[in-house]
Protein backbone atom coordinates (compact mmCIF):
# COMPACT_ATOMS: atom_id res chain seq x y z
CA UNK A 1 0.00 0.00 0.00
CA UNK A 2 1.55 3.44 -0.72
CA UNK A 3 -0.37 6.78 0.83
CA UNK A 4 -0.06 9.48 -1.96
CA UNK A 5 -0.67 12.91 -0.17
CA UNK A 6 -2.64 15.50 -2.75
CA UNK A 7 -3.25 19.58 -2.37
CA UNK A 8 -5.96 21.18 -3.42
CA UNK A 9 -8.87 18.61 -3.49
CA UNK A 10 -11.16 20.10 -1.54
CA UNK A 11 -14.65 18.75 -2.66
CA UNK A 12 -16.43 15.31 -3.86
CA UNK A 13 -15.65 16.13 -7.43
CA UNK A 14 -11.89 16.61 -6.68
CA UNK A 15 -11.86 13.12 -4.99
CA UNK A 16 -13.42 11.64 -8.50
CA UNK A 17 -10.97 13.66 -10.33
CA UNK A 18 -8.03 12.18 -8.59
CA UNK A 19 -9.58 8.27 -8.53
CA UNK A 20 -9.98 8.99 -12.29
CA UNK A 21 -5.88 10.20 -12.96
CA UNK A 22 -5.36 7.07 -11.09
CA UNK A 23 -7.35 4.63 -12.51
CA UNK A 24 -5.85 6.17 -16.01
CA UNK A 25 -2.70 5.07 -14.45
CA UNK A 26 -3.25 1.44 -14.36
CA UNK A 27 -3.14 1.62 -10.21
CA UNK A 28 -4.99 -0.19 -7.97
CA UNK A 29 -6.91 2.62 -6.06
CA UNK A 30 -7.87 1.56 -2.33
CA UNK A 31 -9.25 4.41 -1.61
CA UNK A 32 -9.30 8.23 -1.83
CA UNK A 33 -10.07 10.94 0.35
CA UNK A 34 -9.51 14.62 0.56
CA UNK A 35 -5.89 15.48 0.53
CA UNK A 36 -5.24 11.23 0.31
CA UNK A 37 -5.12 8.53 -2.07
CA UNK A 38 -4.49 5.47 -0.98
CA UNK A 39 -3.18 2.64 -3.64
CA UNK A 40 -2.33 -1.09 -3.87
CA UNK A 41 0.78 -0.60 -5.82
CA UNK A 42 4.36 0.47 -5.28
CA UNK A 43 5.30 3.56 -6.92
CA UNK A 44 8.70 4.15 -8.74
CA UNK A 45 10.30 7.21 -9.31
CA UNK A 46 9.40 7.45 -12.86
CA UNK A 47 5.65 6.91 -12.00
CA UNK A 48 5.70 9.41 -9.51
CA UNK A 49 6.75 12.10 -12.16
CA UNK A 50 4.08 10.92 -14.30
CA UNK A 51 1.17 11.34 -11.83
CA UNK A 52 2.63 14.71 -10.28
CA UNK A 53 2.52 15.90 -13.59
CA UNK A 54 -1.18 14.59 -14.40
CA UNK A 55 -1.98 16.02 -11.08
CA UNK A 56 -1.09 19.33 -11.93
CA UNK A 57 -2.73 19.27 -15.10
CA UNK A 58 -5.78 19.12 -12.86
CA UNK A 59 -4.70 21.68 -10.82
CA UNK A 60 -3.34 19.67 -7.92
CA UNK A 61 0.07 18.99 -6.55
CA UNK A 62 1.51 16.00 -5.15
CA UNK A 63 3.36 17.00 -1.60
CA UNK A 64 6.28 15.03 -0.18
CA UNK A 65 7.16 17.58 2.24
CA UNK A 66 5.89 16.26 5.56
CA UNK A 67 5.19 19.97 6.75
CA UNK A 68 2.80 20.62 3.48
CA UNK A 69 1.14 17.14 3.82
CA UNK A 70 0.39 18.58 7.36
CA UNK A 71 -0.92 21.60 6.37
CA UNK A 72 -3.23 20.17 3.93
CA UNK A 73 -4.79 18.04 6.75
CA UNK A 74 -5.41 20.84 8.59
CA UNK A 75 -6.96 22.96 5.61
CA UNK A 76 -9.36 19.95 4.95
CA UNK A 77 -10.12 19.98 8.53
CA UNK A 78 -10.87 23.66 8.21
CA UNK A 79 -13.31 22.74 5.39
CA UNK A 80 -15.00 20.10 7.09
CA UNK A 81 -15.30 22.03 10.19
CA UNK A 82 -17.11 25.25 8.62
CA UNK A 83 -19.40 22.68 6.17
CA UNK A 84 -20.62 20.96 10.17
CA UNK A 85 -24.40 21.29 10.26
CA UNK A 86 -24.83 19.93 13.36
CA UNK A 87 -23.41 21.51 16.70
CA UNK A 88 -19.82 22.32 15.72
CA UNK A 89 -16.96 21.66 18.00
CA UNK A 90 -14.54 24.39 19.09
CA UNK A 91 -12.39 24.35 15.88
CA UNK A 92 -9.04 23.78 17.67
CA UNK A 93 -10.53 20.95 19.31
CA UNK A 94 -11.65 19.43 16.44
CA UNK A 95 -8.23 20.30 14.39
CA UNK A 96 -6.64 18.55 17.37
CA UNK A 97 -8.87 15.59 17.69
CA UNK A 98 -9.03 14.64 13.65
CA UNK A 99 -5.16 15.21 13.59
CA UNK A 100 -4.05 13.52 17.09
CA UNK A 101 -1.03 16.75 17.03
CA UNK A 102 -0.95 19.48 19.57
CA UNK A 103 -2.75 22.51 18.33
CA UNK A 104 -0.33 24.94 19.19
CA UNK A 105 2.51 23.42 17.31
CA UNK A 106 -0.30 23.01 14.16
CA UNK A 107 -0.89 26.85 14.50
CA UNK A 108 2.60 27.79 14.64
CA UNK A 109 3.28 25.45 11.66
CA UNK A 110 0.04 26.87 9.60
CA UNK A 111 0.86 30.33 10.71
CA UNK A 112 4.74 29.84 8.82
CA UNK A 113 4.09 27.95 5.99
CA UNK A 114 0.80 29.79 4.92
CA UNK A 115 0.98 33.12 6.20
CA UNK A 116 -2.28 33.72 7.90
CA UNK A 117 -3.37 31.70 11.12
CA UNK A 118 -5.85 28.97 11.04
CA UNK A 119 -8.60 31.56 12.26
CA UNK A 120 -8.11 33.71 9.64
CA UNK A 121 -8.37 30.64 7.19
CA UNK A 122 -11.13 29.45 8.87
CA UNK A 123 -12.97 32.88 8.73
CA UNK A 124 -12.23 33.15 4.92
CA UNK A 125 -13.65 29.78 4.24
CA UNK A 126 -17.05 30.65 6.41
CA UNK A 127 -17.32 33.78 4.64
CA UNK A 128 -17.21 31.88 1.30
CA UNK A 129 -19.46 29.56 2.54
CA UNK A 130 -22.04 32.37 3.45
CA UNK A 131 -21.49 33.48 -0.33
CA UNK A 132 -22.28 30.25 -1.44
CA UNK A 133 -25.49 29.93 0.52
CA UNK A 134 -26.53 33.65 0.10
CA UNK A 135 -26.05 33.13 -3.69
CA UNK A 136 -27.91 29.56 -4.16
CA UNK A 137 -30.16 29.74 -1.18
CA UNK A 138 -33.34 31.27 -0.02
CA UNK A 139 -31.93 31.31 3.81
CA UNK A 140 -32.20 34.38 5.50
CA UNK A 141 -29.13 35.80 6.89
CA UNK A 142 -29.73 34.79 10.57
CA UNK A 143 -30.56 30.63 9.36
CA UNK A 144 -27.64 31.33 7.39
CA UNK A 145 -25.28 32.62 10.60
CA UNK A 146 -26.88 29.71 12.55
CA UNK A 147 -25.95 27.43 9.85
CA UNK A 148 -22.28 28.54 9.73
CA UNK A 149 -22.35 28.46 13.87
CA UNK A 150 -21.99 32.17 14.46
CA UNK A 151 -23.12 33.35 17.64
CA UNK A 152 -25.90 35.86 15.48
CA UNK A 153 -26.27 37.10 12.99
CA UNK A 154 -24.94 40.23 13.74
CA UNK A 155 -21.62 38.28 14.04
CA UNK A 156 -21.89 36.95 10.72
CA UNK A 157 -22.59 40.75 9.08
CA UNK A 158 -19.41 41.82 11.22
CA UNK A 159 -16.69 39.56 9.63
CA UNK A 160 -18.42 39.36 6.49
CA UNK A 161 -18.08 43.32 6.13
CA UNK A 162 -14.28 43.01 7.27
CA UNK A 163 -13.78 40.17 4.78
CA UNK A 164 -15.13 41.92 1.34
CA UNK A 165 -16.20 45.64 2.61
CA UNK A 166 -20.01 44.77 2.46
CA UNK A 167 -22.61 43.12 3.79
CA UNK A 168 -24.62 39.65 3.45
CA UNK A 169 -27.39 42.09 2.18
CA UNK A 170 -25.50 43.81 -0.24
CA UNK A 171 -23.84 41.15 -1.42
CA UNK A 172 -26.82 39.14 -2.19
CA UNK A 173 -28.51 42.36 -3.77
CA UNK A 174 -25.53 42.29 -6.71
CA UNK A 175 -25.67 40.87 -9.79
CA UNK A 176 -21.97 39.48 -10.38
CA UNK A 177 -21.29 37.81 -7.30
CA UNK A 178 -17.36 37.68 -6.69
CA UNK A 179 -16.19 34.36 -5.16
CA UNK A 180 -13.43 32.78 -4.74
CA UNK A 181 -12.38 29.14 -5.53
CA UNK A 182 -11.93 26.89 -2.23
CA UNK A 183 -8.26 26.46 -3.22
CA UNK A 184 -7.59 29.99 -3.77
CA UNK A 185 -7.72 30.87 0.02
Amino acid sequence: MTTINIKNMVCPRCITAVRAILVSMGLAVEKVMLGEAVIKNDLSEEDLKSLATKLMDEGFELLDDPRSCIVEQIKICVLQWVRMNSQKPKLSDYISDTTHRDYSSLSKLFTQVKGVTIEHFAIQHRVEYAKELLSYSQRTISEIAYTLGYSSPAHLTSQFKQQTGMSPKEFREMKNKNRLYLDEL
